[in-house]
């Protein structure tokens, strides 16, 4: 095994999570107005026995409604962050539904940035193809 101290970050996480016997984790993607969709795809994935980390907040819920305009996009900027992180986490990313606004395509093209496999629930929206 190479030196720890010599390997990238990245390396250094898929060693960590190879010596903790960890299953495969795959994030999902896509836009909110999925969140059923995503709740699905959690449980299909939660039964094939992947870990799964999908957006934790929907700013179209009435809690994010309520937030003034400066308050919610500062929101929204630490959630696109904290979403990036949990690509940079996972071992593939999942994209659901049958539309692709900017902000998945940004995701994908990120995950793809590095190296991450993705796959889609509605392959033809696969802004690659």
């Amino acid at each position: 095994m190479p030196d720890p101290r010599t390997l990238a970050p990245e390396e250094r996480l898929a060693d960590a999570k190879r010596l903790l016997d960890l299953p495969g984790i795959v994030v999902i993607c896509g836009s909110t107005r999925f969140m059923a969709e995503m709740a699905e795809a959690e449980l299909r994935e939660t039964e094939a026995g992947r870990i799964v980390v999908k957006p934790g907040f929907d700013m179209r819920s009435p809690d994010g409604l309520r937030r003034g305009p400066a308050e919610a996009e500062a929101l929204r900027a630490r959630l696109g962050e904290l979403h990036r992180a949990k690509i940079r986490l996972a071992d593939e990313v999942l994209v659901v539904g049958d539309r692709v606004g900017d902000s998945t395509r940004a995701e994908i093209a990120y995950a793809r940035s590095l190296g991450k496999p993705v796959r889609f629930t509605h392959p033809a929206v696969d802004p690659g193809v």
